[in-house]
């Protein structure tokens, strides 16, 4: 009978091509726990320790530090050297308050990105999909695996429900309440986390929907007036007239 189920096991030539990682030099790297982000979104908790940070040569180093709970991701001490930290996610140095976000960036892929102290009290989520569950309130499945459920008064009208798929939460971290809501629609900021323009910032100008959302077309435009496109899959909302998250230079100032 043949093997069932997903193996436990990464090959460091298997990983995905954004992992500051040697390849040639050892066979296996660490593969990411099953959670909230998949593996081609996502770093394990012992490379960003070791290989991005340096706050450790070895893995054997890496693993101590973190099962110590010198490392805070969402408002969360995360002691599983193999937690995948991914898009948006806020990483805290509990021993130096150092405060990272995991944002997408040209080329790279992804990243991890300083913040002030004060922006590590809130990430954003995209919303990926809404479920009516029982009592008639709405349940919002979040890009990160979390679920928030909104509570509705009369099912007949539901006037608390003003939140779109592909719209984007401004959440409170770790107590999940909803700060601020930026919908999908023309004139707001957005960052793509995917394709040939990962990490590109620009203004929505137009939103052509086709069938389902990678076969539809959203029209941005950079700050230095260029247009390019992307599918609809890729765009995730990030401000109104400026970003509400820190970007590195030169990517919207």
């Amino acid at each position: 009978m043949g093997r069932m189920g997903g193996r436990r096991h990464l090959k460091a030539l298997a990983a995905p091509r954004f992992w500051p990682i040697l390849r040639k030099e050892y066979t296996w790297t660490v593969k990411p726990s099953p959670g909230p982000h998949p593996i081609n979104r996502c770093i394990p908790l012992l490379i960003i320790v070791r290989d991005i940070l340096g706050y450790a040569k070895t893995s054997r180093e890496a693993r101590k530090v973190i099962a110590e709970g010198h490392i805070r991701v969402d408002g969360r001490i995360r002691r599983n050297y193999k937690y995948p930290v991914g898009l948006m996610d806020v990483l805290e140095i509990i021993d130096t308050g150092e405060a990272y976000r995991m944002i997408p960036v040209p080329t790279k892929v992804m990243t991890l990105h300083p913040i002030p102290r004060d922006e590590a009290s809130f990430k954003l989520c995209r919303i990926e999909g809404k479920t009516t569950v029982k009592g008639g309130h709405i349940q919002l499945n979040l890009h990160d695996g979390r679920n928030h459920l909104i509570r509705v008064a009369d099912p007949a009208n539901p006037v608390e429900d003003r939140y779109s798929t592909l719209g984007t939460l401004k959440l409170a971290i770790p107590k999940q309440e909803i700060l601020d809501y930026i919908p999908l629609k023309e004139g707001v900021l957005a960052v793509i986390i995917g394709g040939r323009n990962v990490g590109r910032v620009g203004r929505v100008l137009e939103i052509r929907k086709g069938i389902r959302r990678f076969r539809s077309i959203v029209t941005l435009e950079d700050i230095n007036g260029n247009k390019f496109q992307t599918s609809l899959d890729y765009i995730l909302p990030i401000g109104f007239d400026k970003p509400v998250i820190s970007l590195p230079e030169g990517a919207w100032q």
